[in-house]
C-alpha cells in the first residue's frame, strides 16, 4: 500500500466505500483534527476458552473489526477500553487486558495511533443486540474469520496468536 493511496481504497479490500460512508469517516476525522493534535483509539482483542475472538461489524464503516473506539480528554486507556467493551460487546473486564502494542493507523489518517490490547477474563453481561452503532457482533474461531474481517484486524491476530511478526502499522 503506498502512502499516497487514498484510504478509502484501503479501508476494505473488497469494495470502496461508499459517499455516505466516505462521508461519515471525513467528518470524524475532521472533528478529531480540530479537538485533538492527535488522534488515539484502543481495540481489544477479547478472546474465550474456546480460541474464538469477538468480533463487530459498524453501521457507519464496512468490515468486522475489533472493539474499541477513541479515547477522550480526561479518559485513561483502560478506562475507554471498559467503557467500548460494555458499549460495543456488552462484555465486562473481570482482570488487566495485556498490551499488545500501540499501532500507527496511515490508513484512517496521519495522526491516528491505536492501542491494542488482549482481554482472556471477562464476564458476558448479556448478548449483544444490534443498535445505532453496531450492526452485528459475534464470536469467531480464530482460523475461520468472518469475510469482511479488515486487513489490519486479521495482522493483530495472527501476531497475537504468534502466526506473524508485529508490525508498528495498522
Amino acid at each position: 500500500m503506498s502512502q499516497n493511496e487514498p484510504f478509502e481504497t484501503v479501508i476494505r479490500q473488497d469494495r470502496r466505500l461508499n459517499w455516505r460512508e466516505r462521508l461519515m469517516v471525513r467528518a470524524v476525522h475532521l472533528y478529531s483534527r480540530l479537538t485533538r493534535g492527535m488522534t488515539l483509539g484502543v481495540r481489544c482483542a477479547v478472546l474465550d476458552e474456546a480460541g474464538r475472538v469477538f468480533l463487530v461489524r459498524h453501521t457507519y464503516v464496512p468490515g468486522w473489526h475489533l472493539p474499541g473506539g477513541g479515547v477522550e480528554v480526561g479518559e485513561t486507556l483502560l478506562e475507554t477500553l471498559a467503557k467500548e467493551l460494555r458499549e460495543e460487546a456488552c462484555i465486562r473486564l473481570n482482570g488487566e487486558p495485556v498490551l499488545h502494542g500501540v499501532f500507527f493507523n496511515r490508513i484512517a489518517s496521519r495522526r491516528d495511533h491505536v492501542a491494542v490490547f488482549v482481554a482472556r477474563s471477562f464476564a458476558i453481561e448479556s448478548a449483544k443486540q444490534p443498535d445505532r452503532e453496531i450492526a452485528e457482533a459475534g464470536w469467531f474461531p480464530l482460523d475461520a474469520l468472518p469475510e469482511g474481517t479488515t486487513a489490519g484486524t486479521r495482522r493483530r491476530l495472527a501476531e497475537i496468536r504468534g502466526d506473524a511478526t508485529t508490525r508498528s502499522d495498522w
